[in-house]
């Protein structure tokens, strides 16, 4: 069984920089799971309508299935923020997971999705990212992180948590 990292949480709490980040350090693959959305589902988020459990479970599928693939290891960009999607992540898989969820304000959360060019996702869905996210129970593997420390500082506590 592989190792693999997800790098969770709502839009603009940096998962991909992070994801992108851990993944370099440790020579892994990186997944970007915006990539593994189906057209529908950017389509939906692009019109400002949250996605719901049935919209969610093809891209969880793709990005559990690119995460199985990777040989080595892999580092994904995820959101997974119900445990019933992490625990879908894990079962489909067939890897050992650690998630990751750096946390920030509201409003710093606010500041950096308005601030992307070219992304599907609006500020308005933020708050219903918000208001579904469950963080990790004290019975996953998982690192919570500071989403405001430096990226390198962020990335050295991932790495020590693989390696410990």
């Amino acid at each position: 069984m592989s190792q693999a990292i997800v790098v969770m949480g709502v839009s603009g709490c940096g998962k991909s920089t992070l994801a992108a980040g851990i993944a370099r350090k440790l020579g892994w693959a990186f997944v970007e799971g915006d990539d593994c959305h189906p057209a529908a589902n950017v389509a939906k988020m692009a019109r400002g309508i949250p996605l719901d459990d049935m919209d969610r479970h093809p891209f969880l599928c793709a990005v559990a299935d690119r995460l199985a693939a990777a040989p080595t290891g892999a580092v994904a960009a995820c959101s997974a923020l119900k445990r019933s999607y992490r625990d879908m992540l894990r079962a489909r898989a067939d890897a050992t997971l650690l998630f990751v969820l750096p946390q920030l304000s509201r409003d710093i959360l606010l500041a950096r999705v308005g601030c992307r060019s070219n992304h599907f996702m609006p500020t308005s869905l933020l708050d219903s990212q918000l208001a579904t996210l469950e963080p990790p129970d004290q019975d996953e593997a998982a690192v919570v992180l500071d989403g405001t420390d430096p990226i390198e500082r962020q990335i050295a506590a991932v790495v020590a948590a693989v390696n410990s």
